[in-house]
């Protein structure tokens, strides 16, 4: 699908200071299935909270899902089977779109992440059930060698973790999705990974082990439904457009560059703004002043007689500017 995008972007990437992972615009991945709030809830497009697991952002973000991919996914398929690991992957990606499109209303995201963070956080509750065996001394003295491995593969994930991250602070990439998959993939670890029998290593489970290693599987499938329940529930009664948390737009995007007064993206709402071009007279062959809608709703009376404009795609063009220097407010209001 990555080269579809690009195809469909008339076989161009986008300049980096648009999308820096190298890839299509954020209008061509939306046109391709890209999550986006308000299309889901309000245009009843609820697809869109599948179909971003088969699009990437660009070439960088590819390379790194198909890594992770190969890596953590090949493992949790040889241990659970190929119809187990895609229900897994369908489970954390979606959950990871929804709370997404519940934080991040306004911003348009593509990825495969969340199934990827989804098996991560299997491997972790894996970690975290068996932690005492996995790292314990080895009764056949090759402690070193087996515990040195469990810990690069401790670190290669928390590595992981730490690189998708990064990339969820660009443009069209969210750190919401892989949080939701890490969250979903942790809980479904819980309910699917079994635990190792430690009567293997010389050491015989006690009953109550048993009783609290059953209690801990039917609780991550029970959390894993009740939230799936209460975030959907949240997003179908949402209007699409306002986030419960404002600050949030934080965890997924910082401007760029930091210190520049000219950015090469910014995390405001003035993305979404439209406006009405107005004209003195229909014979006026330049527009004279824009009616723009600010994100938090105020309408700004914006002259712009002396630029001469005459094409509205230029105006389209420079309205983010405009709702940067005119807008009281360059956020949505907070829900």
């Amino acid at each position: 699908m990555l080269v579809v995008s690009i195809g469909m972007n008339g076989w161009a990437v986008e300049p980096m200071s648009i999308n820096p992972t190298i890839g299509p615009s954020g209008k061509t991945l939306l046109n391709l299935g890209a999550k986006q709030t308000n299309l889901i809830v309000n245009g009843g497009e609820w697809f869109r909270l599948f179909s971003p697991m088969v699009l990437h952002a660009g070439i960088i973000h590819y390379f790194l899902n198909m890594l992770a991919l190969w890596f953590v996914g090949s493992a949790i398929e040889q241990s659970h089977g190929f119809v187990s690991t895609a229900i897994a992957f369908i489970i954390a990606g979606v959950g990871g779109n929804v709370l997404s499109a519940i934080f991040l209303p306004q911003y348009i995201s593509v990825g495969a992440s969340g199934g990827i963070f989804g098996f991560i956080g299997m491997c972790i509750s894996d970690i975290v059930v068996n932690w005492n065996i996995l790292f314990l001394k080895e009764p056949d003295g090759d402690e070193k060698g087996s515990r040195f491995r469990h810990y690069m593969i401790l670190a290669w994930l928390v590595f992981d973790i730490f690189i998708n991250c990064l990339v969820g602070l660009t443009p069209l990439v969210d750190n919401f999705t892989h949080l939701g998959g890490l969250i979903y993939g942790f809980l479904c670890g819980l309910s699917t990974i079994e635990r190792i029998e430690i009567g293997f290593f010389g050491v015989n489970a006690a009953s109550w082990e048993k009783i609290r290693s059953n209690l801990v599987k039917f609780g991550g499938l029970i959390i894993s439904v009740l939230l799936i329940m209460i975030t959907t529930v949240i997003l179908v009664e949402s209007d699409g457009a306002t986030s419960p948390c404002h600050a949030c737009r934080y965890v997924s995007c910082i401007p760029f560059p930091p210190l520049k007064e000219n950015k090469w993206w910014y995390c405001d709402d003035c993305g979404s703004v439209a406006a009405d071009a107005n004209k003195v007279n229909e014979q006026a062959e330049f527009f004279d002043s824009l009616d723009l809608t600010c994100p938090d709703g105020q309408i700004e009376r914006i002259s712009i007689a002396a630029e001469m404009i005459t094409d509205q795609e230029v105006i389209r063009r420079k309205l983010p500017a405009y709702c940067r220097n005119f807008c009281e407010s360059v956020y949505h209001r907070s829900g």
